[in-house]
C-alpha cells in the first residue's frame, strides 16, 4: 500500500512532483482540505494561509512547465511556526496582544524557502512568546497531540509545528529551539526535530526570546527532510549578527549513509536520572542499532551535563533576556498575558547584572570543556526528554504541577542550548499507551554533518519515523 500523500515526506512528494504524479497545487489543495477537516480538533495553526498558498503553487507549477526548478524543495509544502515573520501578515508569537503586529517583512529563513521554491500553508501555534517546553498555551489553546484521543501535551514550544507534522497536516514545519522548542515536541509528537548551532541558521525576522540561546531548525517526517530544509536555510545573513563568518554550507547526505568507525556514546550523567523506565529502555536500546551499523559505542561521563544544570537554575540567562525583550508587555500588560508564562517571565526583573554576567562567563568556560569533551566522541546519545507526554489536565492541575512538568521536558534539551551544541532528535519507540518516545543525539558546535549522517543511519536502520497517528478519534 503507498503511503498517502499527508505522510509522504519532502523528498517523496518531490519525486511525484518530478514524475508528475500530481502538481504542486494538488499537493496544497490536498493539505488544505486536510487542515480544514482536522484542525478544528488539533489547533496546530494559528493563522492558515491557504489562499495565499494555492496562488504559489500555482506560480511553482507554471515554473516547472517552463522548465525552471528552482531546486530539490520547488513546490513543496511547509508550515512556519507563529514567530516568523511573513510580509503583510500578523506575527503574534502566541500572545493576542499582538494581534495586529502586521510584518513588513519576512523572516530571512522565509524569504530563502521562497527562493528555494517552497509554499507556505501558514502559521503554526507556539507557547506564549516560545517561553515554555510542555507546549501550553492558556488564551489560543494548547495543540492536541495526535497520538492519543485524551488531550495530551504536545511539547513546546514550538507546539503547532509538530503537531502540524505529526498529523500530516504539513510535510514540514519551521520551529525555534531556546531551551529545547524544536526537539521537545518532535519526540512528544513522533517526528524528527533538529535544533542548529547559533550561528548557523538566522533569526532575522524571527521573534525572539534569548539573544544568547535562540536558534532555527526544522520538524520534518526524516533526518533527510532536515538535511534538506537546512542546506536551504543555512548561510550568513547581515541581519544577524550570529551569523557572520558561518558561510552556506551544503548537506548532502550518503546514500546509505555510513557511521562506520563514528564514536557513539551514552552518555551517563545527568540525563537519565529519574528517566520514565520506558524512555530509558528505548534509548539504551538504540546503542545496539548504532554498533550493528559498525560505529564505536561506549559509555561516558559527561560531568558538563550535570554542571549546565547547575548553572541554569531558574533559567536565569533566558529570564533576564525575555524580560528584556519584552519588558513592556509584561510591565504594562501582566494580567493580560498567558498566567504561566507572565509569571516565569517576570522572575528577569530579579536579574542582576553582576548575576548576568557571572553566569555567562560561567557558560563560556563549561562550554570550553563540553567542546574538549568532543575530542573524544562524535556522537553523544540520550533521551530527548526524561517523560513521554502527559495528559493536559496534569499541566493545568496548578502553577506547581505545570512547573514540574515544563522542567521534566526541558531538563535533557536545554543542556544543549547552554553548552552551544547541535542536537537531533528521532523517534526510537512507544510507551505501551502507544505514546512516541525520542532519541536525542549531540554533535559538537557545528557538527551537523556528522549529526545528520548519524541520524539518518539510525533511521535507515529503523522504522519509527514512518509510523503515524491513526487520528480514528477524530475522523470517526
Amino acid at each position: 500500500m503507498s503511503t498517502p500523500l499527508h505522510f509522504r515526506s519532502l523528498g517523496e512528494l518531490a519525486a511525484g512532483l518530478r514524475d508528475g504524479e500530481f502538481c504542486s497545487r494538488d499537493l496544497v489543495d490536498h493539505f488544505a482540505a486536510r487542515i480544514e477537516a482536522l484542525d478544528p480538533a488539533l489547533n496546530a495553526f494559528r493563522l492558515p494561509l491557504l489562499e495565499q498558498a494555492r496562488e504559489q503553487a500555482a506560480a511553482r507549477d507554471e515554473e516547472r512547465a517552463a522548465r525552471h526548478v528552482r531546486g530539490p524543495l520547488h513546490g513543496l509544502p511547509y508550515a512556519a511556526k507563529d514567530l516568523f515573520d511573513v510580509a503583510g501578515q500578523v506575527t503574534t508569537a502566541g500572545c493576542p496582544l499582538l494581534a495586529d503586529a502586521r510584518a513588513s517583512a519576512s523572516a530571512t529563513v522565509v524569504d530563502r524557502l521562497h527562493a528555494a521554491g517552497m509554499v507556505l500553508l501558514g502559521k503554526t501555534n507556539t507557547v506564549q512568546f516560545a517561553y515554555g517546553g510542555a507546549g501550553v498555551n492558556t488564551p489560543h489553546g494548547t495543540p492536541h497531540n495526535p497520538w492519543h484521543a485524551v488531550h495530551h501535551l504536545p511539547g513546546g514550544s514550538s507546539s503547532g509545528s509538530g503537531v502540524a507534522v505529526a498529523a500530516g497536516l504539513a510535510p514540514a514545519a519551521l520551529g525555534t529551539d531556546t531551551g529545547g522548542s524544536v526537539r521537545i515536541p518532535a519526540a512528544l509528537c513522533g517526528v524528527t526535530g533538529l535544533k542548529t548551532t547559533v550561528g548557523r541558521v538566522s533569526r532575522a525576522g524571527v521573534y525572539p526570546l534569548s539573544w544568547s540561546l535562540d536558534s532555527v531548525g526544522p520538524l520534518c517526517r526524516d533526518v533527510a527532510d532536515s538535511a534538506r530544509l537546512l542546506d536551504a536555510m543555512n548561510g550568513e545573513d547581515a541581519a544577524d549578527a550570529s551569523t557572520h563568518g558561518h558561510a552556506h554550507t551544503s548537506f548532502p547526505l550518503p546514500q546509505p549513509p555510513d557511521v562506520r568507525g563514528l564514536r557513539v556514546a551514552i552518555a551517563e550523567t545527568a540525563f537519565f536520572d529519574d528517566a520514565d523506565a520506558q524512555v530509558a529502555a528505548a534509548v539504551r536500546a538504540s546503542a545496539q542499532v548504532f554498533a550493528d551499523l559498525g560505529a564505536r559505542v561506549s559509555s561516558m561521563a559527561f560531568p558538563e551535563a550535570g554542571e549546565a544544570l547547575t548553572l541554569n537554575r531558574g533559567g536565569l540567562v533566558i529570564a533576564g533576556e525575555a524580560y528584556t525583550l519584552n519588558r513592556h508587555l509584561i510591565d504594562e500588560h501582566f494580567d493580560e498575558l498567558d498566567p504561566l508564562v507572565a509569571f516565569r517571565m517576570a522572575k528577569g526583573r530579579e536579574v542582576t547584572g553582576e548575576a548576568y554576567l557571572q553566569t555567562v562567563l560561567s557558560w563560556n568556560a563549561l562550554r570550553a570543556r563540553a567542546l574538549a569533551r568532543f575530542r573524544e566522541v562524535d556522537i553523544v546519545l540520550c533521551p530527548t526528554t526524561m517523560i513521554p507526554a502527559r495528559p493536559l489536565a496534569q499541566a493545568q492541575a496548578g502553577i506547581e504541577q505545570y512547573s514540574a512538568l515544563n522542567l521534566a521536558y526541558l531538563r535533557n534539551t536545554a543542556i544543549g542550548n547552554i553548552l552551544n551544541l547541535c542536537a537531533l532528535s528521532v523517534p526510537c519507540g512507544f510507551t505501551g499507551a502507544g505514546l512516541p518516545i525520542g532519541l536525542m543525539l549531540y554533535a559538537r558546535p557545528f557538527g551537523e554533518r556528522t549529526l545528520l549522517t548519524a541520524g539518518a543511519a539510525w533511521q535507515h536502520a529503523t522504522d519509527f519515523h514512518t509510523r503515524h497517528p491513526a487520528l480514528a478519534w477524530i475522523e470517526a
